[in-house]
């Protein structure tokens, strides 16, 4: 059962690997938040294996922080790309 698990996460590190690759050569900001994203999900799946290979689930909040961290990674990213500015400012002047 544990040759299936480093499987799994040898092909999570090659699309790490992938991942790296698009945020390096991406041709447009929206590729490189794509790449962003899979690579948030990878470290997700990874970690996941990770607690499984050892029978432990002492990395399971990890999981649950790379993955609120990887949402508000896109949000703000998604919002910069489409308007300039992350945060709005409106002044009352």
């Amino acid at each position: 059962m544990d040759y299936f698990l480093y499987f799994g996460a040898a092909v999570i590190s090659l699309g790490l690997l992938g991942g790296i690759y698009r945020i390096i050569k991406g041709p447009t900001p929206a590729d490189r938040l794509m790449a962003l994203d899979t690579i948030g999900i990878n470290l997700i799946s990874m970690t996941a294996l990770i607690c499984m290979i050892l029978r432990t689930s002492a990395y399971l909040t990890v999981i649950l922080l790379v993955g609120i961290l990887a949402f508000i990674e896109t949000v703000s990213i998604a919002k910069f790309i489409e308007r300039g500015v992350v945060l709005e400012r409106k002044r009352n002047h």
